[in-house]
């Protein structure tokens, strides 16, 4: 068992872990409870005992020899930072998350060699991980095994890919809310100079993602040729457990990559935010933050308004003005919605929305399409009128 006590810090219980490293080196590993000091001493040290009989020692992966005799769990190590070059620095964060955190302790703790995995441990794996997350979760889990499998067939060190074997769970297809005319035109007006305000105003008209909005900057709007470019993203993502800001200049998708029109009612209010973020750098002087400069979604002091404010913030604001409670992504489920209901054909959209086919857009906005529907049913009564009446006639002249 790793040894352990606990620390008191900032009134909080922590648990300090000591254990030898790969090289025999002592390592010390600080983890808070998040237990108050007061009054849980108790429940602080059943989490301490827990957590020393759970714990297992980070390996340094670069002393294990990648062969096919190597454990799945520093296979799958190995693995990741071997993509790490080839792959953009939000998906690493996302792939890092995943076999940190669930894939590795729960294979390192079965010791399965690489060679000998087998199709019935992944699907095993599968199965103990439906019991705590969403059959989606677990479809994101496989991905990472199966990707990182068939890099292992790419350069001989497995003759076949267990994973192509391994039944995987359905995909629980997602339907957003959506708001109406109505609905959006009352949002629009009690988020009226608040921060959330530009993110709603772009979620809503142009049904922006919301790395789309956040990244965007002043000089991709022209004010006077009245034109808005989505050309840069700003995200987040969780680095070794630490959060960091991922600017880009680029979206998505190459499809995402457009330019739309300016709506006056966009523009008339920009240029009215754009004064006042001027206003408040001249009054903050050497106070205001220049590290982004140029950026739309900026608080009074220069700050970025970061994504999980939006994300978080969005909901509640909605619950506590009254509004029906919905994602901050459903504003752009009720643009395309908006748009659906006024006629816009859905290979519009499909731009408009910057999806890179045509199949993304049909297949998220197609049960929405009910004019549609509402001229085949009319094409339809017609056509079965014209028959039945047609066959009347015959059995007059018959008779």
């Amino acid at each position: 068992m790793v040894a352990g006590h606990l620390e008191e810090k900032y009134g909080i219980y922590y648990i300090v872990l000591s254990y030898k490293d790969s090289k025999g080196k002592r390592k010390v590993k600080w983890e808070s409870t998040g237990l108050p000091v007061k009054r849980n001493k108790k429940k602080a040290e059943a989490l301490l005992l827990e957590r020393r009989s759970t714990f297992i020692p980070p390996v340094d992966i670069s002393d294990v020899p990648l062969d096919s005799q190597i454990l799945f769990a520093d296979f799958m190590l190995k693995w990741l930072e071997i993509a790490k070059s080839s792959i953009q620095i939000t998906t690493y964060a996302s792939y890092q998350g995943i076999i940190q955190s669930v894939i590795d302790p729960y294979f390192r703790q079965k010791g399965i060699r690489l060679i000998d995995l087998k199709a019935t441990d992944i699907q095993e794996f599968y199965t103990k991980q439906l019991e705590r997350v969403s059959a989606n979760s677990v479809l994101h889990y496989h991905a990472n095994i199966h990707k990182a499998l068939k890099y292992a067939v790419k350069v001989d060190l497995i003759p076949t890919n267990p994973a192509d074997k391994v039944e995987r769970p359905k995909k629980k297809e997602f339907q957003g809310n959506f708001y109406n005319a109505d609905e959006i035109n009352d949002l629009l007006k009690i988020v009226h100079g608040t921060k959330l305000e530009i993110p709603v105003l772009l979620g809503a008209f142009y049904g922006l993602r919301r790395s789309e909005i956040l990244g965007l900057k002043w000089d991709a709007i022209n004010f006077e040729s009245n034109t808005l470019e989505v050309r840069h993203i700003l995200t987040q993502a969780y680095l070794n457990k630490k959060e960091v800001l991922v600017q880009a200049d680029r979206a998505k998708t190459k499809s995402s990559l457009r330019t739309l029109p300016l709506i006056p009612q966009v523009r008339d209010r920009l240029l009215e935010i754009k004064g006042q973020q001027e206003t408040y750098r001249r009054l903050c002087g050497r106070s205001y933050k220049k590290e982004y400069l140029g950026y739309l979604c900026v608080d009074e002091v220069g700050n970025i308004i970061r994504p999980n404010y939006v994300t978080e913030t969005f909901p509640k604001f909605l619950v506590e003005n009254g509004l029906r409670r919905i994602r901050f992504h459903d504003l752009r489920h009720s643009c395309a919605s908006l748009l659906l209901d006024n006629g816009v054909p859905m290979k519009q959209i499909q731009e408009w929305l910057g999806h890179s086919d045509f199949s993304t857009t049909a297949n998220i906005y197609l049960h929405l399409e009910y004019k549609s529907k509402e001229s085949s049913a009319q094409a339809m009564a017609s056509a079965l009128t014209l028959n039945m009446d047609s066959a009347e006639n015959a059995k007059n002249e018959t008779a």
